[in-house]
């Protein structure tokens, strides 16, 4: 299950909003200094989601050989 959440740095720990996560969970960390924190559309949130759910399922590349194919385009 995918979840996205927003929280704040403080003495170190990441202190998450809402829905505590599970012990154990892998997350991923997209940082920002806009103290304001982002918005993002429901239509850029359905966006990510698909991108989280495609990745889970191994279609991705690898950083490798992306950047071994884009070497050899240019």
């Amino acid at each position: 299950m995918v979840k996205i959440a927003t929280g704040t740095v403080l003495h170190g720990q990441i202190v998450v909003e809402g829905e505590p996560f599970s012990e154990g969970e892998k997350v991923t960390i997209l940082g920002h200094d806009d103290q304001a924190g982002f918005r993002v559309s429901a239509e850029e949130k359905r966006l990510l989601l698909e991108s989280i759910a495609q990745a889970d399922r191994g279609e991705f590349v690898e950083n490798g050989d992306l950047l071994a194919e884009l070497d050899e385009s240019n």
